[in-house]
């Protein structure tokens, strides 16, 4: 039986992400499953970010990493453990209309007020991450609805 190389998915990488119109986009691997975009878009695969500004953190597959179509051009380390966290996300229960927040692990019960402003939880794929950075957020639109 051939065995396959599993490309390993560690804290602090920096994927290069290609986008349509030959530029690239850069995102962070947090804990929790998630990726920060950087706010930073280059024409080069070699010009990465200088600072850590996003421009959204969000959940990711770990197939679309492991894919290899977004190849990993850096490591960068986090400051202290809090750092490698994702900020807090709401989950909205479509059918009792509950909120809740999603943060280090752990949900607890919200409300409206406090998600305001917050990513809706939620995994996605690298197709939705592309749109998203082009400017399409019809993925992202409908959150409070």
């Amino acid at each position: 039986m051939k065995k396959t190389k599993i490309n390993r998915i560690k804290l602090g990488d920096i994927y290069a992400i290609p986008l349509p119109n030959g530029k690239f986009s850069f995102g962070r691997r947090l804990k929790d499953a998630s990726i920060a975009i950087y706010d930073h878009i280059s024409d080069s695969i070699d010009e990465l970010p200088k600072d850590e500004k996003y421009q959204f953190i969000v959940g990711v597959y770990d197939h679309v990493l492991k894919s290899g179509n977004w190849p990993v051009v850096g490591n960068r380390a986090f400051l202290d453990e809090n750092e490698a966290w994702p900020p807090p996300a709401c989950i909205m229960d479509r059918i009792s209309g509950e909120y809740s927040i999603y943060h280090l692990g752990e949900i607890r019960p919200s409300d409206r007020k406090e998600c305001e402003g917050l990513e809706m939880a939620a995994v996605w794929d690298a197709h939705h991450i592309i749109d998203r950075i082009m400017g399409d957020d019809k993925w992202h639109r409908d959150r409070n609805r």
